[in-house]
C-alpha cells in the first residue's frame, strides 16, 4: 500500500487550487461537499467557477508562495506542466500537501473517488492504477447504499452518548446492527422523528437483556486462500471479541477480522517455540466465561488433526457453549492444484488422512494398507518425517516407484507442487520450507505447473 487512507479534518481549514479550468473545477465541486475554505488562484476562470462565489475565493493571476500561508492542501489544476511543477514547488517549499492533478509522481497525496451518504463517506482507491475500475466500483457501491443510509447515520450519531449505556462490545454492537439493518430503514419512512422514537424503544429494550453468555467458534480458516473460507466462517470474523489463531493461518484471512477484536496467536511449530494446550484451553475458557464472542481459529478443517477435542472437552468442563464451522482441508486444496480427485473409481475405494506426528513423536499408521497398489494417502506435517515414512512404507511393500505429489502452501499465491517419488521423497521434502502436504499415491495431471524435483533446485 503505497498510500494510506485517511479522513482530513477540513472544517475551517484553508485549501487552495491553482487552476481556473476543467481540472480546477472538478476538483472545486468535490472540495465544496466539507466545509474547508477554498481559494482559487488562476488568471482566469470558467463562468462556472465563477458561479460559486462569495462560497469561494477567486485570485486573478497565478498562485504565489503568499497564497499558501496557513493553507492545509494545495491542488496543481493548471492543466499546464509547467506551471503545475511551479506550483508544486511552491507547495512544497511552503510545507503543505500538494496534488498536481493527473501526476500521480508528483502528488504526495491523491483524492479517491467518493461515494457520499454524509456522513456516511466512502473512498475508493486504485493508487492511480486504474481509475475507470474505481469508478465502476463507485457507481456500484452507490446502487446499493440507501439514499437514506446517511439520514440514519446523521440521526444515530447524536444518540451515540445515549448508547454507551450498553456494555462495551457484543451488546452495542446489536443494538446498532438492529437499528442499522431493521428498526431504522422501516422508521426512516415516517419521518425523523419517527427513527428518533424507534432509537429510544430500541435502547430500552436492549437495556433490559440479559447479558449474552460467552461463546467459542471453531472456525476452520482452510488451506490459506481467504476465498475458500465459508460464508459463515466470514460473517463469525465480523463479529468476534477475540480471535486465537493458530501459525498457518494466512495474512489475507487476518485482516479480515474485526479491527477492534483482540488477536491472539498460540502458534504451533514442529521442534520449535509453542503455546501448550494447556495454556490455549485456558486462554478459550477464561475469554469466553467473561461473556466473550470468541473465534478459535484453525488452519485448514477444525477437525482434522487441530487437537479440536481437547479444547471442546476443556469448554464444555467449564460449562462453556461452543460450535464448530468445518472448512476445507489442506488435501483438498493441494488435491484440486495437481487437477487430481482424492478418490477415483478403479483406484482406490477410500483415502486415509495420516498425521506425520503425535505426542510421542513419529506416528505409527498401518503402513501395509499406505503401501498397497492404488492406496492414496495424504500425510499432514510430513516434511521432517518424509525419510521415517519412506523407510516404513519400504518395508511393508511400497513400490520405491511410488508417485508422490507434495503441495507447498496450497492455495495460496507462491504454491509450489512437486512431483517425485517415494525412493527420493526425503530429499524431494528437504527442498521445501513452507506448510506442505505430501500426497503419497498421486502424480499431478497439470504437470506444465508443477515443478520437478530437478527445476526445484535450480
Amino acid at each position: 500500500m503505497q498510500h494510506f487512507p485517511i479522513f482530513l479534518n477540513l472544517r475551517g481549514a484553508h485549501v487552495v487550487i491553482g487552476g481556473g479550468g476543467d481540472a480546477a473545477l472538478a476538483k472545486l465541486r468535490l472540495l465544496l461537499k466539507t466545509e474547508a475554505r477554498i481559494t482559487l488562484c488562476a488568471p482566469a476562470f470558467l463562468p462556472e467557477i465563477s458561479a460559486f462565489r462569495p462560497r469561494v475565493t477567486l485570485v486573478r493571476r497565478p498562485l504565489l508562495g503568499c497564497d499558501l500561508h496557513g493553507a492545509r492542501l494545495v491542488y496543481a489544476a493548471t492543466e499546464d506542466d509547467a506551471e503545475d511543477a511551479r506550483i508544486r514547488a511552491i507547495g512544497q517549499q511552503a510545507g503543505v500537501l500538494v496534488n498536481v492533478v493527473d501526476n500521480l509522481a508528483a502528488s504526495e497525496f491523491i483524492t479517491p473517488a467518493i461515494v457520499d451518504r454524509d456522513p456516511v463517506v466512502v473512498a475508493i482507491g486504485t493508487e492511480g492504477a486504474a481509475p475507470v475500475l474505481a469508478r465502476k466500483i463507485k457507481a456500484r457501491l452507490e446502487s446499493e447504499l440507501p439514499a437514506g443510509l446517511g439520514t440514519l447515520a446523521r440521526i444515530g450519531k447524536t444518540f451515540r452518548a445515549m448508547a454507551e449505556h450498553l456494555p462495551k462490545g457484543a451488546a452495542r454492537r446489536d443494538f446498532w446492527a438492529e437499528f442499522y439493518d431493521r428498526a431504522g430503514p422501516s422508521a426512516l419512512a415516517a419521518g425523523e422523528d419517527a427513527v428518533r422514537e424507534t432509537l429510544d424503544t430500541l435502547l430500552s429494550r436492549h437495556l433490559a437483556k440479559d447479558p449474552a453468555p460467552g461463546h467459542v467458534d471453531f472456525v476452520s480458516a482452510g488451506p490459506g486462500d481467504p476465498e475458500l473460507l465459508t460464508l459463515k466462517a466470514r460473517k463469525l470474523l465480523d463479529r468476534a471479541d477475540v480471535v486465537i489463531h493458530d501459525r498457518l493461518v494466512s495474512v489475507g484471512i487476518l485482516e479480515l477480522v474485526r479491527r477492534e477484536a483482540q488477536i491472539i496467536g498460540v502458534g504451533k511449530e514442529g521442534y520449535g517455540p509453542s503455546a501448550s494446550q494447556s495454556d490455549i484451553n485456558t486462554l478459550l475458557v477464561n475469554h469466553a466465561a467473561q461473556g466473550a464472542h470468541v473465534v478459535r481459529l484453525k488452519g485448514g478443517d477444525a477437525s482434522i488433526f487441530g487437537r479440536l477435542d481437547e479444547e471442546t472437552d476443556a469448554l464444555d468442563a467449564a460449562g462453556l457453549d461452543w460450535q464448530v464451522i468445518p472448512g476445507v482441508t489442506s488435501a483438498s486444496a493441494a488435491a484440486a492444484g495437481l487437477g487430481q480427485s482424492l478418490t477415483r473409481r478403479g483406484r482406490n475405494g477410500d483415502l486415509r488422512l495420516v498425521t506425520a506426528h503425535d505426542m510421542q513423536g513419529f506416528a505409527e499408521a498401518d503402513w501395509r494398507a499406505l503401501a498397497a497398489p492404488g492406496a492414496i494417502t495424504a500425510l499432514y506435517m510430513g516434511k521432517r518425517a518424509a525419510r521415517f515414512v519412506q523407510g516404513r512404507l519400504l518395508m511393508h511393500g511400497a513400490s520405491p516407484n511410488m508417485d508422490v505429489a507434495i503441495v507447498e502452501s496450497a492455495s495460496c499465491p507462491d504454491e509450489t507442487r512437486l512431483q517425485t517419488t517415494l525412493n527420493d521423497l526425503p530429499h524431494a521434502a528437504a527442498k521445501l520450507r513452507g506448510p506442505a502436504i505430501i500426497l503419497l499415491g498421486l502424480s499431478p495431471r497439470r504437470a506444465q505447473q508443477t515443478q520437478t524435483e530437478t527445476e526445484l533446485a535450480l
